[in-house]
């Protein structure tokens, strides 16, 4: 009987193990160390030399067909913001949308920010080829979610932005090779949402998308995949800021 007991025992001792090691390498899989900067001036290209202390994050793209574009990220943080870079490779210019409309109507990038987990509160950001932008505050309470604009959204509060189109015009239907987004958040506009600003081993939950219309059906791209919509907050990944 005893050791029966202890079999039992070290059996379930194993499943522990094993059961954490894989929960750790998700962990691991799903998380960014973001890099400390010093502020600069974007232009869209990402060619500052600071961009250098930062690598490279692929995004998957949900739809699994051959010959999909490719797609990375980029992020670091400064004591004024934080700084995100958007690469991807594209044919057309699929879009022609306003400022605040439905942007994601057409091509775009899409920055979500939850920095305080004690709230189902967080920052959405979209940007398109042709530097259109929507900007949102998300309360998501049992799944039902609505952006509401920032209040202010002006002077120092203002997403600094800048777009770079590569082989082609910035123009609607325009054929291209690609294009870049250069992105710069300031505390400012994330106040007041908790743990802002960010300081040396602080943790917020994160995602990075991108979505093209070239084809019949949308493309979807996304650094952590959720289930369904974009809005599955509950399963961000993870920044650590260093």
């Amino acid at each position: 009987m005893t050791s029966t007991l202890i079999l039992i025992l070290s059996l379930f001792t194993t499943i522990d193990y094993f059961s954490a090691m894989n929960d750790h390498a998700i962990q691991e899989q799903e998380s960014i160390t973001v890099k400390k900067c010093n502020d600069f001036t974007i232009t869209g290209k990402g060619d500052n030399r600071e961009w250098g202390k930062s690598e490279w994050i692929e995004m998957e793209a949900r739809e699994k067909e051959p010959d999909l574009y490719k797609s990375r990220f980029k992020i670091m943080y400064s004591d004024k913001g934080i700084y995100v870079l958007f690469d991807g490779e594209d044919k057309k210019i699929s879009t022609a949308l306003e400022d605040f409309s439905n942007v994601w109507e057409g091509d775009v990038f899409e920055v979500f920010f939850h920095t305080d987990l004690r709230y189902p509160l967080y920052f959405e950001y979209e940007i398109n080829p042709l530097n259109s932008e929507l900007v949102l505050i998300i309360p998501n309470i049992d799944k039902k979610f609505l952006g509401w604009l920032p209040w202010h959204y002006e002077g120092e509060r203002k997403v600094k932005k800048a777009v770079y189109v590569k082989g082609g015009k910035a123009e609607p239907e325009a054929s291209i090779k690609g294009w870049l987004a250069e992105l710069f958040f300031p505390y400012e506009l994330l106040t007041p949402m908790g743990n802002v600003p960010p300081e040396s081993g602080t943790e917020w939950k994160a995602n990075f998308y991108r979505m093209d219309y070239d084809r019949k059906e949308t493309i979807h791209w996304s650094w952590v995949p959720v289930t369904g919509t974009f809005h599955d907050f509950e399963n961000f990944g993870t920044l650590r800021f260093e």
